[in-house]
């Protein structure tokens, strides 16, 4: 399974992004598929997921109401909209892809595939 995340960029706070996420290797029905984002000096945190077969999504709190996660089945790509950006969203988003029970879906040790990255940065 390989994951290629891209999107990133610079852009003002207010202003919007959409990270793209594809994925080659296999077909994702049973996956979930999840960003997460790492900040200099912190640690590796949740962002957003969503069930591959149903579209069931989650969000961390920070971004609930701004951000909006889908997949597109036919190209075995997942999306991030970022809307209304802020400055503490600056971070190297990762999107992540694996089989999980909905418990572990905002632990970033469950996934076995991560995308490289891709930087957000969002300037005041």
């Amino acid at each position: 399974v390989q994951l290629q995340a891209s999107g990133g960029g610079l852009v003002q706070a207010g202003g919007s992004l959409r990270l793209s996420c594809a994925a080659s290797g296999r077909t994702f029905s049973s996956y979930v598929t999840a960003w997460f984002r790492q900040a200099p000096g912190k640690e590796r945190e949740f962002v957003a997921g969503i069930r591959w077969s149903g579209g069931r999504t989650f969000y961390a709190d920070s971004v609930k109401g701004r951000f909006t996660i889908s997949r597109d089945n036919a190209k075995n790509t997942g999306y991030l909209q970022m809307n209304s950006l802020k400055p503490d969203d600056t971070a190297v988003y990762y999107c992540a892809a694996d089989r999980l029970i909905v418990s572990s879906v905002t632990m970033a040790r469950y996934y076995d595939y991560w995308g490289q990255g891709t930087l957000v940065t969002v300037s005041s």
